[in-house]
């Protein structure tokens, strides 16, 4: 049995925008971000989803709304559902901070400066282990914390799909970008991170996940 999940990372936010860190916090989608749903439904329009899903975040319900909006596969999808397990890492102390400031004061003692010099030096997996070091409330997620609650969500998938189903999930760029790290780790998450709007496939079996492709958000690109 296997089936596939069409990641979509949500449309531009204000924060986004003014390159603020946005985990667990929220924000509104700026004009663009509302186009960068619209597009991400026209490059999905004729798929027929089985399963619909969203984070809890309203970054994401909305993105999934346009998007369902501009299918055509079907007369009726699904009715969206909420899941949980596939929201944006949290930042903890360090929501809505500068985001260059906020991996400045991650990075410094590590001798890095930048996100992408962290990942680079280190992995995407000890930058969450030292955001939460350096959060003085200790609230931000470490890596096992993160992937306890994804790995959970990937399980529950699993019970809830049935062989060839097609899967929209609209999702996060942390979330996406450490998902493909995980499962393809010769793709190159660090000077590539996904789009607001792009699309990342992936196939699912009972013990596997396949990248079939990441950050698509062209019109000339595969979907």
């Amino acid at each position: 049995m296997s089936f596939t999940i069409y990641f979509v990372r949500h449309g531009q936010t204000f924060l986004n925008h003014y390159r603020r860190m946005q985990g667990w916090c929220d924000s509104p989608l700026t004009p663009k971000g509302i186009e960068d749903g619209h597009r991400a439904g026209r490059h999905l329009a004729h798929i027929n989803f089985s399963n619909v899903y969203h984070s809890d975040t309203t970054r994401a319900k909305r993105t999934c709304g346009y998007i369902i909006d501009e299918n055509v596969a079907s007369a009726e999808l699904p009715q969206p559902k909420i899941l949980r397990n596939f929201r944006e890492q949290s930042y903890g102390y360090f929501e809505g901070n500068d985001s260059s400031q906020t991996w400045l004061m991650v990075g410094a003692i590590h001798g890095c400066e930048t996100f992408e010099e962290l990942i680079t030096k280190y992995s995407i997996e000890k930058s969450r282990d030292f955001m939460k070091e350096t959060d003085p409330f200790h609230d931000a997620e470490n890596d096992a914390e993160y992937w306890t609650r994804i790995n959970a969500g990937f399980d529950y998938l699993r019970t809830k799909q049935k062989s060839n189903d097609k899967v929209l999930l609209v999702s996060h760029g942390t979330t996406i970008r450490s998902i493909v790290h995980r499962f393809a780790p010769n793709i190159d998450i660090v000077s590539e991170g996904p789009a607001n709007g792009s699309v990342t496939k992936m196939t699912v079996d009972k013990d596997n996940v396949k990248v079939e492709y990441y950050n698509h958000y062209l019109d000339e690109q595969t979907y």
